[in-house]
């Protein structure tokens, strides 16, 4: 799975690099290096700029992590829903309705992985958390999906707490650096499979699944990195620093 990960590039960057032409200054966000379930994260995605549909226009968003489906009861649900595996995505009730038509690029640094070690001075088992990420150092554009779920307490649609937007990301099995330390991981996708993915007209479900490519060997470098990852309360870019090998 996929529980926490790094995002620390601006809205300027995050346009330039996935070809962005609409985002909303007020949505900007700091950049974090221990993003968690249910923070506000950056999304690209694409959405009809008419209501014939045949004209759509790429925007950079910020949703919250947990994907809650439109007719959940309770938001809350979101919580549970952070990841979507790969495998199933499409039949699932909870995401097959967003693999149509609600799919979404999560730019990422890089993320989180623990691995269970013995620690030699207690003799006890522990989680050490390694920092997996691209090896040219470029971001990783994370699939995922998105989706709007309607507040039923708030009786105007322009109300802002009228809607809560929320997303999800797909995860495959683990390879390359990551495979050593945990079964599974996001699924990156390449930059030559954006532009398939994020049109929410193409709605081919046998297409759409041969876009979900995990990447070959040689792209994921891992590295231990200190515990003080573990608690959502510690942000910065020393979590990035390395440390001993166990």
């Amino acid at each position: 799975m996929c529980g926490r990960y790094a995002s620390t590039r601006g809205p300027e960057d995050l346009t330039r690099l996935f070809g962005v032409t609409d985002w909303r200054p007020e949505e900007t966000l700091e950049p974090s290096w221990n993003v968690a379930p249910t923070d506000q994260v950056y999304a690209v995605l694409e959405r009809a700029a008419r209501d014939d549909g045949d004209e759509v226009r790429r925007e950079l968003r910020a949703l919250r992590w947990g994907l809650v489906p439109s007719w959940a009861k309770d938001p809350k649900i979101g919580s549970r829903l952070i990841n979507a595996r790969v495998e199933t995505v499409h039949e699932k009730p909870a995401f097959r309705s967003a693999f149509a038509r609600r799919r979404c690029l999560l730019p990422a640094d890089g993320f989180y992985e623990w691995d269970p070690v013995e620690d030699q001075a207690t003799g006890r088992t522990r989680k050490q958390p390694y920092f997996i990420h691209p090896s040219d150092g470029q971001p990783m554009a994370m699939a995922g999906l998105y989706e709007f779920w309607r507040a039923p307490h708030v009786t105007q649609d322009d109300d802002p707490d009228a809607w809560l937007v929320t997303c999800t990301i797909l995860t495959t099995e683990a390879t390359d650096a990551a495979g050593r330390v945990h079964p599974r991981m996001p699924l990156a996708l390449r930059p030559d499979h954006y532009d398939a993915w994020l049109d929410p007209r193409h709605q081919d479900t046998d297409d759409l699944r041969a876009l979900l490519v995990p990447p070959g060997d040689g792209r994921l470098d891992a590295r231990p990195v200190s515990p003080a990852v573990n608690s959502v309360r510690n942000n910065g870019p020393h979590l990035l620093d390395a440390v001993d090998r166990p």
